[in-house]
Formats: C-alpha cells, sequence, structure tokens
C-alpha cells in the first residue's frame, strides 16, 4: 500500500477510536477531532518518506495510547468519581499471593 493509503487508514482508525474512547463525550470528541485533523492538515504537504514513516509511527503509537490507556471518568459528588471502562480495557484479574508458594521437587 503506498503512503498516501496508509496515511489514510491511519486518519480513518484514529477518528474511529476517538469516537470510541471518547463516546458520550462531545468536548472530548470535539477537541480530540480538531487535534487529529490540525496534525494531518499541517503534514500535508510533507514530501520525505522517512518523515512520512516516521509521522506514520507516531500517529500509529498515539492510537495504542488512546485505546490502551485512556479511560472516561465522571464527577458524581465533590469528592467522587465514577470511573467508565470500556469492556476492552477489562481484564481477568490474576489473584494476589501474599505469600508465594513453594515449588514442589520432584
Amino acid at each position: 500500500m503506498g503512503s498516501r493509503g496508509q496515511v489514510l487508514k491511519l486518519f480513518k482508525l484514529l477518528h474511529r477510536t476517538r469516537q470510541e474512547v471518547f463516546k458520550n463525550d462531545t468536548k472530548a470528541l470535539e477537541a480530540a477531532r480538531q487535534k487529529i485533523n490540525e496534525e494531518f492538515r499541517n503534514n500535508r504537504d510533507e514530501t520525505s518518506e522517512e518523515k512520512i514513516n516516521e509521522l506514520l509511527k507516531i500517529a500509529s503509537d498515539v492510537e495504542v495510547i488512546l485505546r490502551t490507556s485512556v479511560i472516561q471518568a465522571v464527577h458524581t459528588d465533590s469528592d467522587k468519581i465514577v470511573l467508565i471502562p470500556r469492556k476492552d480495557l477489562l481484564q481477568d484479574n490474576t489473584p494476589y499471593l501474599d505469600i508465594p508458594t513453594k515449588k514442589q521437587e520432584s
């Protein structure tokens, strides 16, 4: 796929991720939309293949960080915040043992 195709694919992926991560938060959705569009617009005329690949790597890293690290929270009271994790962020818990188990020797 040509670099133009890669750029467009990543642009669309960032917008899809933005819509999922900031669902129901109109301010965050709009701010993220503007920032994504601004960054791509600022680098629209870039012709250096090396620089384009570097920018694609940065954009890809941003998408991963958004998808794996951002969690929504809502203030419910002056001293309380409710976290709203997405299902893809939830993982099975591994039980924690305060005392490590001893390996059985065979």
